[in-house]
């Protein structure tokens, strides 16, 4: 691990809260000019998630940002233009175009490690670039069905042939289409300024080390590395020449680093109060949650259900700059339901009431309905305070 030169600036926890949170989009007036398409180039990527509950995990990062901006505008902003293209960061995730020639050490390592889980038939690699060069931009349905008859990750030879041209940066995901991934290539859906591997991949990950450290105003090795999913050694390798600044905050025993501009100013504006997707870089880290909200949270869809304590798909709330309650919704026709609420003492039931009322308004819904609150004393105040 990287030994941290001296720090050149002290923080508390209150301030590197404040500046997470402007990083992020919290605090302070929003870009509304920009829109969804600056919230993706701020943040520099937008994860994706199978789960849709009151929306898709993609749709709900720049409605917690922005407001009640219209789903279908959401989905254009990403997908039209050629704005924007899906690859592996995080996760699978959404990112500007600006971002594709960052990531060429990815697409190289990819190209350069052995084959790896599914076997690909001769010539079908070469049969899929070939349909779309003729055909234009397909599903893998399209391509010639995206499985065979065995379990999910049975994988067609056309499935398996465009995941890899995927992964080695031949082929590009332009958009989702009823959740499926549409493929292009590469050479027709990214701009031919852009279509390149020209940095090498020091180069890429100075870069992508200085976004993540911009996008979350301050962090971590740990914070700053796993934005993109990559290694701490190549953090160590490049943080010194990233532009980041080290610091020492309060608390987090531990070192970090800083965008310079975010301690130029003091974070101050306007706060939102939210429902946030358990996906959303403010808080997709558990450690780095605990450590800046002093809130642990868990995504508990992929536990056991005896074992949830906070329910399937619980979204925390953000208010005044604090994490006050999780919310786990559903939907019912025209209703949302809280099926389980969990609040952070009295004072969280305006905020938790207000962002539930908002986020039913956004999904079309014209009720909402608390099943379970965690504190029952409490569930007559929020019942009265929903209206």
């Amino acid at each position: 691990m990287t030994t941290a030169p001296r720090p050149t600036a002290e923080l508390s926890a209150d301030d590197a809260r404040r500046i997470a949170l402007r990083a992020q989009g919290f605090l302070g007036s929003p870009d509304r000019r920009a829109g969804v398409r600056g919230v993706l180039r701020h943040l520099g990527q937008v994860q994706l998630d199978t789960i849709s509950v009151l929306a898709r995990s993609h749709e709900l990062i720049p409605y917690a940002r922005l407001g009640a901006v219209g789903r279908t505008t959401v989905e254009s902003a990403y997908w039209t233009e050629g704005h924007a293209f899906e690859y592996w960061s995080h996760a699978a995730c959404i990112l500007p175009i600006e971002e594709w020639p960052l990531f060429a050490f990815r697409r190289r390592a990819y190209r350069d490690r052995p084959h790896w889980g599914h076997e690909l038939s001769q010539g079908a690699y070469e049969a899929v670039i070939r349909q779309l060069r003729d055909e234009g931009p397909r599903t893998a349905t399209e391509l010639g069905g995206a499985k065979n008859k065995g379990d999910w990750w049975d994988w067609s030879d056309a499935k398996i042939a465009v995941e890899r041209a995927l992964m080695y940066g031949e082929v590009v995901v332009t958009e989702r289409r009823g959740w499926k991934r549409v493929y292009d290539l590469a050479e027709r859906a990214v701009p031919e300024a852009l279509l390149h591997d020209d940095l090498d991949d020091t180069e890429c990950l100075r870069r992508l080390v200085r976004q993540a450290g911009e996008a979350l105003g301050v962090g971590t090795r740990a914070d700053i590395a796993d934005y993109h999913r990559i290694k701490g050694e190549a953090f160590d390798a490049v943080v010194a020449d990233s532009g980041l600044v080290p610091v020492t905050v309060a608390g987090w025993g531990k070192p970090a680093w800083a965008d310079p501009a975010a301690l130029a100013s003091e974070p101050r504006g306007r706060h939102r109060t939210t429902l946030l997707s358990p996906f959303d870089s403010l808080i997709w880290e558990r450690a780095r949650t605990e450590r800046v909200f002093g809130f642990t949270h868990r995504l508990e869809a992929y536990v056991p259900k005896p074992k949830r304590v906070y329910g399937y798909f619980a979204m925390p709330v953000l208010s005044g700059g604090r994490l006050v309650g999780r919310v786990d919704p559903a939907r019912e026709g025209r209703t949302l339901v809280a099926r389980q609420v969990s609040l952070e003492g009295p004072k969280a039931v305006p905020a938790v009431a207000r962002a539930l009322r908002e986020a039913a308004e956004w999904v079309g819904c014209d009720a909402v309905a608390v099943e379970r609150v965690d504190a029952p004393e409490l569930a007559a105040e929020l019942v009265k305070s929903l209206g």
